[in-house]
């Protein structure tokens, strides 16, 4: 299997998943009876992934010149799409207590910042052929819960399975985890955050100003949490 960084990936199906939040927040005009969106979420990333092509296709040299605007639109995209502060205290797990108000806000910051800068480059750099909704005949067991399996799929014929869960907050849909190729990414990052406060002597001030996650794809398996 080719090498790629799993960020590479995410930033494809993150950015296309991103559309979703402005089309949910559209059809609220609309809503069932229930007061959910009457779009399943599947629908709505159908949706975003048509957008996000018409953004990206033959735009990419453009964009390897003009990487402050390329980081722009991932911020637009990603940022509101992500429950950033329960990612970043799911990450920080059993230290996230410990922590100082300051400590969190930072670690919060520094967590989002890197993940839009590896997500813009991996835009520009990783030849993608298409991106994929998979159709799902599966029900949901929580109506404020939802999970949407796609694929991005590399110009060497390489499918690349992504799966991610959303939750259902206040008429939107967040992202709360990632599995990429096998690669449960809430969890990776999470023993990597465990790893580093082990190799900084818990100076939780070190890891934050060291924090730089990096998953290969090739890494899936067993995954377990440390600590």
């Amino acid at each position: 299997m080719k090498r790629i960084s799993t960020a590479i990936v995410m930033a494809l199906s993150l950015m296309s998943a991103g559309f979703t939040v402005n089309a949910v927040a559209a059809d609220q005009s609309q809503p069932n009876q229930s007061g959910q969106s009457s779009q399943s979420p599947q629908q709505l990333v159908q949706q975003s992934v048509d957008n996000l092509m018409s953004k990206l296709d033959n735009r990419q040299q453009y964009y390897r010149s003009h990487p402050e605007e390329l980081k722009q639109v991932v911020r637009d995209n990603i940022v509101p799409l992500i429950d950033w502060q329960y990612a970043a205290a799911s990450v920080m797990g059993k230290y996230f207590r410990a922590a100082t108000p300051e400590q969190r806000s930072r670690f919060l910051n520094v967590f989002r910042q890197t993940l839009v800068d590896t997500y813009s480059q991996g835009l520009v750099t990783f030849d993608y052929q298409s991106v994929n909704v998979l159709s799902s005949d599966q029900d949901q067991r929580y109506q404020d819960q939802a999970s949407v399996d796609m694929e991005v799929v590399g110009t060497d014929g390489q499918r690349y399975p992504v799966s991610y869960t959303l939750r259902q907050s206040n008429g939107q849909w967040k992202v709360v985890n990632v599995v990429v190729n096998g690669i449960n990414l809430g969890l990776t990052f999470r023993n990597q955050f465990e790893q580093a406060m082990q190799n900084n002597n818990r100076n939780i001030d070190a890891v934050i100003n060291g924090w730089a996650p990096e998953v290969d794809l090739e890494e899936g398996g067993n995954q377990q949490a440390q600590g």
